[in-house]
């Protein structure tokens, strides 16, 4: 008889269609939506801001004011030779300028300590929701990029809402104002000084409409750094055991360049408009000398005037060039407001049903009725499974690589949702039932076990922070791992290090089976949690999971069929369907799939 292998590939998961690096960058009008929303995060502190308006309004007036001082202490003191004047025009100014001072501290210190609160709240609903979003999501989406939208974008967020907006404001008051004081002391200078506005408009034009195509690439290039970076730091042993460290930094440098690149382009915008708006400025200065100075001569204005004039043409162009860097900022946040926001709408795959009812202590009795399931639209990895686990059985599921083997265990626990049928844990849909309530009482033992920073005891009790030192230890013990935490220096204080590499492979999946008996589950899904060890650590995992099995319903993944001899039953995948069932010993006997996979791997394995 011969037997097909089954499609390569069909059970790798929810497809690899990972998030690109790059997203267009057509041109795009100014996104007030997105405006709209991100100021919903200003609101919570809307007193400190209006606090911080009034300060920057006071701070804008005192600034508009220097200038009418010095020209009152030109023709009103000095002019008149009238000491007692110039004494107290002086006094006046020098309140002025501490005033200028004190307002600005102010408002920058309040600012800040809202920029830092809404930094906070923005990451922390992100991580929130990313950690709703079900597995598939992350599946598609690579982490780097995910990391970058928490700290770039929102970073990008913060410039806007808690330091750009209000310098827009101050800047758009400082220029009505200069413009209005300007033209009550003299409409012709006014007049004069703003001949170069046509010229100004139209480099303004120029400037906005590049910047906004500008600072989206600039998103998107910074997310492509972060997503190569975090891609080869995770995967550094592959690539210095196949020694593809030339390869690695040569990808590396080509997004670095690209980054590079799109920020120098951005840059090159503003390096090229603010000496323009430094020219307009000395320009419109160079205006008010000619005809002011020829207007001092012939009488008709005051040297206070003109000296006041100087300096409120400086005072008018320098907002005009700052808000072209707010305007920089702005674009650059709404970019990074957008794709922030466009994570945020990503609704959960999976999400608890209105209604959803909370499983009190469960037997642990799990069902598929007619389950079938697709990753990815038209492509089904499992066919119409039905299987039965009665509460405190061991179920094995076994098959060739791709058959569908994880699939189950992962519609189980309800990390994706069935495209047809339905999984029932105490006859009761899954689908029904709140998702917290129900995965409190499974634990999963993955076939690569993974450690969180932290000490050996925080990675035992992750799953029941509030168990004691000795119930950490004793759960160790069962899980066979006691004796060698014990003998580290540190012991149970001993940290992970990055990736565990200061632990084996058996030594993590063994920690793992402590965790997992001390969250004391009724159901327990082993996902090939002895297929990465070596025959002895084997033999010791197997000797923890006798204990851990003892009294529960489990679904065992099993890559070496020589671990689930004890099942049971034994449900044999090929293709997304079950093809046999039995214990070991009818398996064996019938002469089907399960033997000639069982003499197979013993061939293998030498036996």
């Amino acid at each position: 008889m011969t037997f097909s292998i089954g499609r390569a590939g069909l059970d790798m998961g929810p497809g690899h269609a990972l998030e690109s690096f790059g997203d267009s960058t057509a041109d795009r009008s100014l996104n007030l939506s997105v405006l709209r929303r991100l100021l919903a995060y200003v609101w919570p502190h809307r007193w400190r801001m209006a606090a911080a308006l009034v300060l920057m309004v006071v701070c804008a007036l005192l600034t508009l004011a220097v200038p009418y001082l010095m020209k009152l202490t030109i023709d009103q003191a000095i002019a008149l030779g009238d000491s007692t004047e110039l004494a107290r025009i002086s006094l006046a100014m020098i309140v002025a300028l501490i005033g200028i001072y004190w307002t600005s501290w102010r408002q920058q210190a309040i600012l800040s300590w809202v920029g830092e609160r809404i930094l906070a709240t923005l990451r922390s609903e992100l991580f929130q929701h990313l950690q709703a979003l079900s597995l598939g999501y992350h599946d598609k989406h690579l982490v780097g990029i995910t990391v970058s939208r928490v700290i770039n974008d929102v970073a990008a967020i913060n410039d806007l809402l808690s330091q750009g907006l209000m310098t827009l404001l101050q800047d758009l008051l400082v220029l009505v104002g200069t413009v209005t004081v300007m033209l009550t002391m003299s409409v012709r200078l006014a007049l004069l000084s703003f001949t170069v506005m046509p010229l100004m408009v139209v480099a303004t034009v120029l400037f906005a409409k590049r910047a906004q195509v500008a600072f989206v690439e600039t998103r998107v290039r910074i997310a492509a750094v972060v997503g190569d970076l975090a891609e080869n730091l995770s995967g550094i042993r592959v690539i210095q055991a196949f020694a593809q460290q030339d390869a690695s930094q040569q990808r590396f440098d080509e997004v670095n360049s690209s980054n590079r690149d799109a920020h120098i382009g951005a840059m090159s915008l503003s390096f090229v408009f603010i000496p323009t708006v430094e020219f307009l400025g000395m320009l419109a200065t160079a205006v008010v000398l000619l005809f002011g100075g020829r207007d001092v001569i012939n009488g008709s204005v005051t040297v206070g005037v003109l000296v006041a004039f100087l300096a409120y043409v400086t005072r008018f162009f320098q907002p005009i060039r700052e808000l072209s860097q707010v305007y920089a900022t702005l674009q650059s946040a709404l970019a990074a407001g957008e794709k922030v926001l466009d994570l945020l709408d990503t609704s959960p795959a999976l999400s608890d049903l209105p209604g959803a009812i909370e499983m009190d202590t469960i037997e642990g009795r799990v069902e598929l009725r007619d389950v079938s399931f697709a990753y990815q639209e038209g492509e089904e990895v499992l066919h119409g499974i039905n299987l039965l686990v009665e509460p405190g059985q061991t179920l094995a599921i076994v098959g060739p690589t791709g058959a569908g083997k994880t699939s189950i265990a992962n519609l189980v626990a309800r990390f994706y949702e069935v495209s047809d049928g339905a999984v029932l844990v105490d006859g009761v849909d899954v689908r029904r039932v709140q998702m917290g309530s129900l995965r409190r009482q499974m634990a999963l033992v993955p076939q690569e076990p993974f450690l969180f920073a932290g000490t050996l005891a925080d990675n035992i009790r992750f799953g029941h922070p509030d168990a004691t030192d000795a119930e950490v230890q004793e759960a160790a013990r069962l899980a066979d791992v006691h004796e060698f935490v014990s003998s580290l220096p540190e012991g149970y204080n001993t940290r992970v290090q990055e990736g565990a590499a200061n632990l084996s492979v058996g030594q993590r999946q063994l920690l793992c089976i402590a965790r997992a008996i001390l969250s004391d589950p009724r159901i327990l899904i082993l996902d090939e949690a002895t297929s990465s060890v070596d025959t002895l650590t084997e033999l010791k995992i197997q000797r923890a999971l006798h204990n851990l099995l003892e009294g529960r319903t489990a679904l065992v993944i099993a890559h070496r069929l020589s671990t689930v001899r004890r099942a049971d039953l034994i449900c044999v995948l090929q293709d997304g369907r079950i093809v046999e069932r039995g214990t070991h010993e009818q398996l064996l006997a019938r002469g089907g799939l399960y033997r000639e996979l069982y003499e197979k791997q013993f061939v293998r394995e030498g036996v």
